[in-house]
């Protein structure tokens, strides 16, 4: 059920996509081994979470500043594969699933740096 107090990012598909790939590492965490929970599994969530987070707060600035808030969902995209990958190399989740997140953070970052040069050419109009 939509909320009947809505925000213009959420109609954002980068934002939906961001907030669909936190999701996703939330479920992927919760089998990780209790000591890891303030470890790797608390970075990556914590990564993962950010990038809807930049993008919704930098939503409401000016081009400039919310190209600033994309750089750092993109940093925050690029973090997470580095918590996948050691996630993998650490037996706590499977070949497959680093796979999958990898594609969809490429997904995400390519589609956060066409976003920042669409507001890029906006601000040289």
């Amino acid at each position: 059920m939509k909320s009947k107090y809505h925000f213009k990012f959420e109609d954002l598909i980068i934002y939906n996509k961001a907030i669909e790939f936190g999701e996703s590492v939330n479920n992927q965490i919760a089998s990780f081994p209790k000591e890891e929970m303030y470890r790797l599994a608390s970075q990556f969530i914590r990564a993962a979470d950010s990038v809807a987070l930049n993008i919704a707060e930098g939503s409401a600035s000016s081009n400039a500043q919310f190209n600033r808030y994309l750089q750092m969902a993109w940093d925050s995209a690029h973090e997470c594969i580095v918590c996948s990958t050691k996630a993998k190399l650490r037996g706590f989740i499977r070949e497959d699933q680093d796979e999958r997140n990898r594609s969809d953070i490429t997904e995400l970052s390519k589609m956060i740096t066409s976003f920042k040069r669409h507001l890029k050419s906006k601000s040289n109009e």
